[in-house]
């Protein structure tokens, strides 16, 4: 993978997604053993190994497999810079992003390009978002439309629950370009 480079201020970077099998597993391991990660992640502890990575990227795999739509990774100026995208949960969505800790403020921009995603895909009415309570700083939710339905038990955790209305019936899907860079992420 390509290192981030230095860049000039206010030029955004180049976001792209790919599948979490182009990643190799130590970068996907370090990621997610890393405290500020684990921090905002009830649900995750600090022993992810290769076994644990497998059966992560197996299971994201299968999302697609059997839905059409899953998680990417996520990569900035060609490096991993964490993973995210669409989960079937019941008959909703769930739209969820995990990036590394030198990355977390693109986190609305690259939200931006997955959910127009969303937006061309005619399955999704709308998305839906949990978030740990331990997230202060939930303006970028708001920025895209996103409003607080109440607080939410999942996996026996407790979690805030938001929603955001795509207007899922745009008349097809422009197809998942994956690995191609993603326009727009102002």
């Amino acid at each position: 993978m390509k290192q981030p480079e230095t860049r000039p201020r206010g030029l955004e970077p180049e976001i792209a997604f790919a599948r979490l099998t182009e990643i190799p597993a130590d970068e996907i391991t370090a990621h997610m053993n890393h405290p500020r990660v684990i921090e905002h992640m009830p649900l995750v502890t600090n022993d992810w190994d290769r076994q644990r990575c497998a059966a992560f990227i197996a299971a994201k795999e299968a999302g697609w497999k059997r839905d059409g739509l899953g998680h990417w990774a996520i990569l900035c100026d060609g490096a991993y810079a964490g993973w995210g995208g669409f989960q079937k949960e019941g008959d909703e969505w769930d739209f969820g992003l995990v990036l590394t800790p030198e990355r977390f403020g693109l986190g609305v921009a690259i939200s931006r390009n997955a959910l127009a995603f969303a937006r061309a895909d005619r399955r999704i009415p709308y998305v839906t978002f949990l978030l740990p309570p331990s997230r202060r700083h939930l303006r970028g939710l708001a920025r895209l439309g996103a409003v607080y339905l109440g607080e939410v038990d999942y996996e026996g955790r407790r979690f805030l629950k938001f929603r955001m209305e795509t207007n899922g019936a745009a008349p097809g899907h422009p197809g998942i370009g994956i690995s191609a860079p993603i326009e727009g992420t102002s």
